[in-house]
């Protein structure tokens, strides 16, 4: 199924070339054919006109079709929704960029760091400020995903051992509780100074747990009030109730010893079908492409939704700019290549490198197959959102063609 709709029918010259449209259904439609992922929802926004592609079905037995109101595990595109969760706090001054975390998290005052990631977990110096609201934001807080086999590095069998996350795909029955998840973390030495460098993912759940405490409400609550209650996201939450369970999709990762599909999260016992012991702001979020794209258009409205002011203009204009410098991001090129750098969790375009990336444009992409950015240059949303696990931080070729023919479809 494809479909395009326009806001505004009397515009004389169309967003899109029908050509190059037709091209996108094509090149999509491959890869299920192909039988690479049984279903995928496109969409690309120019000016008014929005263009979506639903294809195939939630499940390889073909368990019902693609439509736009299916729920996706988002994983890593709650990054850019916890952002702007913390914004509001900020906005509000119940929260301060660069004032400490310590009156909120405790549990991560007086923090130890270590000399050498490879040494030994007590061979550590002492931090030499606190972590900021600022350092969540641009994942500076000195604690991180490491990106190495495992147990290459000591401090991982504790990270595994813990829970904390970041070392594999989201799990959200598995997490202990929030108390007790902040409590394990602050019992293990930071990789990094606070501020000194950009490591991924940690820093966006922490932010989660200070959002929950700052606010007084827990993290999905302060969004459901703040954000998706006044944007209609009705299906956008940390968890598929009972009713909606069958428009969950099955979600699939390819096993390279086996060479076959392995069933990462079966929606007949799916571990987002309850809620979870952690609501995890850096990955735990189901969604919609409807419900997405609403978010997605007030950020390039400039926080603004119909009669909503989710957020001042200023505020998305800061967390959607660059934000961390070149040494900082030193060690994570597997990320940025050399073209993009970070915002406030979310990375931000900062020179042309193909014909997708365009200085400014803003996003992320996340570990169970979903890609979603804007671009205010080009007055452009796009958004794919599939069931196939990505096997590496490198964006998949399903990305890559996505991407190439959304910028191409512009006219």
């Amino acid at each position: 199924m494809t479909q395009t709709t326009s806001a505004s029918p009397t515009t004389t010259r169309p967003a899109f070339s029908k050509p190059r449209l037709e091209r996108m259904h094509q090149v999509l439609s491959g890869y299920i054919d192909r039988k690479e992922m049984p279903g995928l929802v496109a969409l690309v926004s120019h000016q008014d006109d929005v263009h979506v592609e639903t294809l195939g079905t939630l499940s390889f037995d073909h368990s019902g079709p693609m439509r736009t109101d299916t729920i996706f595990r988002i994983a890593s595109l709650a990054k850019p929704v916890t952002a702007v969760a913390a914004m509001v706090l900020i906005e509000e001054c119940r929260l301060r960029l660069d004032e400490s975390i310590e009156p909120w998290l405790p549990e991560l005052a007086d923090r130890q760091v270590l000399r050498c990631l490879s040494g030994p977990l007590d061979d550590t110096v002492p931090a030499r400020r606190p972590i900021t609201v600022r350092d969540l934001l641009t994942f500076r807080m000195g604690f991180g995903s490491v990106m190495a086999p495992p147990d290459t590095y000591p401090i991982q069998k504790l990270i595994r051992e813990y829970r904390i996350g970041g070392d594999g795909p989201p799990r959200p029955s598995q997490a202990p509780g929030t108390d007790e998840w902040i409590r394990r973390l602050g019992s293990l030495p930071l990789m990094a100074q606070p501020g000194e460098r950009w490591l991924y993912h940690t820093s966006s759940d922490v932010l989660g747990v200070l959002i929950g405490r700052a606010s007084g409400q827990s993290l999905g609550a302060f969004m459901r009030e703040r954000i998706f209650d006044p944007l209609g996201m009705k299906d956008t939450g940390f968890y598929v109730p009972p009713d909606k369970i069958d428009r969950l999709p099955g979600c699939y990762g390819f096993n390279h010893q086996t060479n076959t599909d392995d069933v990462y999260d079966d929606p007949a016992k799916s571990a987002w079908a309850s809620p979870p012991p952690l609501e995890s702001g850096g990955g735990g979020l189901v969604s919609t492409m409807d419900d997405f794209f609403t978010f997605y258009r007030m950020l390039l409205n400039k926080g603004r939704h119909r009669d909503e002011q989710i957020l001042s203009r200023t505020a998305v204009e800061v967390m959607t700019s660059d934000q961390v410098t070149p040494e900082q991001r030193v060690g994570a090129e597997m990320f940025f290549g050399d073209f993009r750098s970070w915002g406030f969790v979310m990375s931000v375009d900062i020179r042309r490198d193909d014909l997708s990336h365009n200085p400014g444009r803003f996003g992320w992409d996340g570990g169970t197959g979903t890609t979603a950015y804007v671009d205010p240059t080009e007055d452009m949303i796009g958004i794919l959102f599939t069931q196939r696990m990505m096997d590496s931080p490198e964006p998949p070729k399903v990305f890559g063609d996505f991407w190439t023919l959304a910028y191409g479809a512009l006219t």
